[in-house]
């Protein structure tokens, strides 16, 4: 095998090892002060650009719609929400989590032409947002 061959295949290899540990990381609760509300995760999200904006699609299983929020600010759209931790019975002893639960927030820093919120829609567990360029003449009213 040539050398070129074997350090491209072992750069493609790094990258993916980054990337999982990335998502991985992302998915573990981080403390961030005294209170109830303290620990967060944060849900994984999809980002496509567009000619008009953004599509984002955030993944939230188990989060109830009407308890999301969404917060646009120049600098970059905040995602908050709280999914409850539900067990199928009374009685029922956990024996694996491995989906998040409790208070989440995901920040996307968005940098370049103002963007304005242009639609939102829960469907199937799943957050899409989408993100619009202002116009000229919007920016300057």
């Amino acid at each position: 095998m040539s050398s070129e061959r074997q350090y491209g295949w072992m750069w493609v290899e790094a990258c993916e090892v980054l990337d999982r540990a990335e998502r991985l990381q992302r998915q573990f609760l981080r403390y961030v002060g005294p209170g109830t509300d303290a620990a967060i995760w944060e849900p994984p999200v999809d980002i496509q650009e567009t000619a008009d904006g953004l599509i984002l699609l955030f993944a939230l299983p188990g989060v109830v719609p009407e308890e999301i929020s969404l917060r646009l600010e120049p600098t970059g759209l905040t995602v908050s929400a709280m999914r409850p931790l539900k067990l199928g019975h009374a009685d029922a002893v956990i024996r694996r989590l491995e989906i998040p639960h409790g208070r989440f927030l995901r920040r996307i820093p968005l940098a370049g032409v103002p963007l304005k919120l242009a639609a939102s829609r829960y469907e199937n567990g799943c957050l899409e947002v989408r993100l619009s360029r202002q116009a000229a003449q919007e920016r300057e009213s």
